[in-house]
């Protein structure tokens, strides 16, 4: 992310001590832009304002201007999206934008900027000017604004409340999930629709502990539903980000390893249940796409495609009718057509987003018939300028990556699935380890360490994953080694739970330590099932007794909003079970 943003006429400084000490000795304000390489919106403030000559002029002359990516350092961005948020009336994304004083305190926050005033929003030069008049003016005032939202966002006087760890909580859960149900399209509320991977998860557990028939049909509805939407990459397989639409027809482009990752974990156990065909088909092709697309020549996995080509959002992917004809030829482009939903006015904005969302008859002459069709569609669309890829390797999403194959190389009978897990977990210790600790970002040679909790917890998952697949001692050891690490370095004492940046960390003006769960599951939950796990494993009793008071510890700080905790009630139904 910081790369494509190199040729910028903004003077951008990485987050590191040079550029905090430049704030501190100019006494200029930090702007500090947050974003992600296959962010579609983080491009268009980049052509609109960062490329624009005159916008780039205000910002070296009143800031220090300060990128991150967001995938690198999650903890630089948890800190200030819980600010953005804060003064947002609860709204945030990316990109996202910053003013900080130089001591790393915000005092004043947005998401998208456009460039000049318009649809009631102050242009991004026009907000710059106002903000650096501000700080010329008063920055004292300015300070004490600052140090006032900071001290918030560290939660001082929050007061944990007791919440019983039982089955009803459990229960109360699978009761908020059913009110937010769609019954005709899946998923939870209206658009968007994201992925809820864990929360389907979570209600499969469920429902093998009561046989409640609604239960087992919140999962098959929304699982079949993204698996025939346009979310689905019906040509190369994947799945993107999220659907924009409530009826899982319009993705966000970009594909993520970390949505993969759960969702092919998540057809794995669907699979387990069904036996469908269909997850079957669906695992296959999202492997077939890790392996093709997204895997190093050393084993490991990158972090995800773009949602742009050529400057547009979702051109790779979207189809006419003359080009499928052209393709597939008259005849097969009819038939192929009619199941994938290809029109000559398009399902989307004169464009063709293919899907099998209609009901249509379906039959083994048919299914063989597309699925001879599907490479052909393919071989053309290689031909096509690709998003761009993010080829960084990241600790915790090959966690997630690697445990997702071994569930699915076990569920599906692919040994081969289990060898590419393997391969990465293999990866991540030959080059990103440093005795037990892990570091988090690695590319070109270059290791960005200390880790986060979250790379512990899923790579310790990873291992236990691995070691229950194959009977291999040695990944049972490193995930005890591990554990041990995020014990020692991240642990919050007085809670039982554990902050995501370790002791040794770079200091930060807040130490970000969320329970709830993200894109991503949250750490302490999963950190949580390892325990639980490990118990299991080694007889270690002590090692249940600590994921008791961590589960105790997330539902007493954050249990007020099930929603957002799915990684730990996973842990609550592991530990009752």
């Amino acid at each position: 992310y910081l790369l494509q943003h190199a040729c910028n006429p903004v003077e951008w400084y990485p987050w590191g001590p040079e550029a905090l000490t430049a704030a501190r000795s100019a006494n200029k304000p930090i702007l500090l832009s947050i974003g992600y390489s296959a962010c579609h919106w983080c491009h268009v403030m980049e052509r609109e304002s960062f490329e624009n000559e005159a916008i780039a002029a205000i910002m070296n002359r009143h800031f220090i201007c300060i990128k991150v990516d967001r995938e690198e350092r999650p903890d630089l961005d948890e800190i200030y999206m819980a600010a953005t948020v804060a003064m947002n009336n609860g709204q945030g994304g990316w990109p996202m934008t910053v003013f900080l004083t130089p001591d790393q305190e915000p005092f004043f926050a947005g998401t998208y900027f456009p460039p000049e005033d318009r649809w009631g929003r102050p242009g991004f030069g026009t907000l710059l000017t106002k903000i650096a008049d501000y700080w010329a003016k008063d920055a004292s005032g300015v300070r004490t604004q600052a140090k006032e939202l900071t001290e918030r966002l560290k939660g001082e006087g929050r007061i944990p409340s007791p919440i019983s760890v039982s089955e009803s909580v459990l229960e109360d859960a699978v009761t908020q999930f059913s009110e937010e149900f769609d019954k005709t399209h899946g998923g939870f509320g209206g658009a968007p629709k994201f992925p809820p991977a864990a929360g389907l998860s979570l209600l499969l557990r469920c429902y093998r502990r009561s046989g409640d028939a609604h239960t087992l049909a919140m999962v098959t509805k929304t699982l079949d539903m993204m698996a025939a939407g346009g979310m689905y990459d019906h040509i190369g397989g994947g799945f993107a980000r999220y659907s924009t639409d409530a009826r899982w027809l319009v993705p966000h482009f970009e594909k993520m390893l970390y949505d993969n990752a759960q969702l092919l974990d998540l057809l794995s156990l669907g699979f387990g249940r069904s036996g469908s065909a269909l997850y079957r088909e669906r695992a296959e092709e999202t492997v077939g796409w890790l392996k093709r697309e997204m895997t190093s020549p050393e084993g490991a996995f990158y972090s995800s495609l773009d949602a742009d080509s050529e400057g547009e959002e979702g051109k790779f992917y979207v189809w006419s009718l003359p080009e499928v004809e052209q393709a597939l030829g008259k005849e097969n482009a009819a038939l192929f057509a009619q199941h994938y939903d290809v029109t000559t006015k398009g399902n989307f904005e004169g464009h063709n987003i293919l899907n099998r969302l209609r009901a249509l008859p379906r039959s083994m002459e048919i299914d063989a018939a597309l699925a001879m069709l599907r490479p052909m569609l393919h071989n053309v669309r290689e031909k096509r300028v690709r998003p761009g890829l993010d080829d960084k390797i990241l600790a915790d999403w090959n966690g997630l990556m690697i445990a997702a194959l071994v569930h699915a190389g076990l569920a599906f009978r692919q040994p081969g699935w289990i060898a590419m897990a393997a391969s990465a977990f293999g990866f991540v210790q030959r080059n990103m380890t440093r005795g037990d600790r892990l570091g988090h970002s690695f590319r070109e040679g270059r290791l960005l360490y200390p880790g986060l909790a979250s790379d512990f917890a899923f790579m310790t998952r990873a291992g236990l994953s691995l070691y229950e697949a194959t009977g291999e001692r040695a990944y049972l050891e490193r995930a005890l080694a591990w554990q041990a690490a995020l014990d020692r370095h991240y642990a919050n004492p007085e809670t039982g739970t554990y902050y995501l940046t370790a002791d040794d960390a770079q200091g930060l003006v807040v130490r970000p330590a969320s329970t709830a769960d993200d894109a991503t599951p949250n750490p302490n939950g999963i950190a949580a099932q390892n325990l639980i796990r490990l118990a299991a494993f080694t007889g270690e009793h002590a090692f249940r007794a600590q994921a008791d008071r961590l589960i105790a510890g997330v539902l007493s700080l954050g249990g007020d909003n099930l929603f957002m905790h799915v990684a730990t009630l996973n842990a609550i139904d592991m530990r009752l079970n």
